[in-house]
């Protein structure tokens, strides 16, 4: 799960994980966070999601990260805009249409650069790391948020043993023991989603569940 695996991955476009559209759950449950148009979305490993176009066309400008800059220049291209380009520190930053995208490593944010994200997007962030990297990516990224920040968590509930991922299984006992301390928890849905995913079916997965999460930074 080293960064190396992740552009790997983008140069041999073995990309399922990319969706051509905004994501339905997201389109569903976002309203109900009623965020204040202008909050800035917060998009950790954010590929070339065409959910922060979605953000952007709709008041809410979004900050993403993304360890390939492969990604992060298709997703320009693939949404007809010319970023402004500049470095720092972090990395190169991409900004354009009321998006920035640094193409960094997300484990090099701190406090500061996050400061004005009031808002979360996680679909395919937490599901991509083994159980390490996902103890590791809550306690020293998601603990950089502001208090108040609020947002959503899609992740996929299904038995490990007869898969590898990623995407890996989180279950609903991790979530809340990963977010618990920081964080309120509260669960908007949960749908059986097998019989969609024929290529789980195919490497023998019996069971498949996608499950959405409010999330809600306490202060402190």
């Amino acid at each position: 799960m080293q960064p190396n695996y992740w552009q790997q991955r983008w140069q041999e476009n073995d990309i399922g994980f990319n969706q051509p559209g905004p994501t339905p759950l997201m389109l569903k449950h976002w309203p109900g966070l009623d965020l204040p148009p202008g909050t800035q979305v917060f998009v950790p490993l954010a590929g070339k999601a065409f959910d922060m176009a979605w953000f952007a066309a709709n008041g809410w400008p979004v900050f993403g990260v993304e360890v390939s800059q492969q990604a992060v220049e298709q997703f320009f291209a693939e949404q007809s805009l010319v970023p402004q380009v500049r470095e720092s520190p972090l990395g190169r930053h991409y900004i354009a249409g009321g998006i920035e995208l640094l193409c960094g490593d997300a484990f090099a944010l701190d406090r500061p650069t996050l400061a004005d994200c009031g808002a979360v997007f996680d679909r395919a962030a937490l599901i991509a790391l083994p159980p390490d990297m996902r103890q590791r990516y809550v306690r020293e990224l998601q603990t950089c948020l502001p208090a108040g920040c609020e947002g959503l968590l899609i992740t996929l509930e299904y038995p490990q043993h007869e898969k590898d991922g990623p995407p890996f299984s989180v279950d609903e006992p991790e979530v809340r023991e990963l977010y618990g301390t920081d964080w309120e928890i509260d669960v908007l849905e949960r749908r059986d989603i097998l019989a969609a995913q024929p290529s789980f079916v195919a490497e023998g997965v019996t069971a498949l569940d996608t499950v959405v999460y409010r999330l809600r930074r306490r202060p402190g």
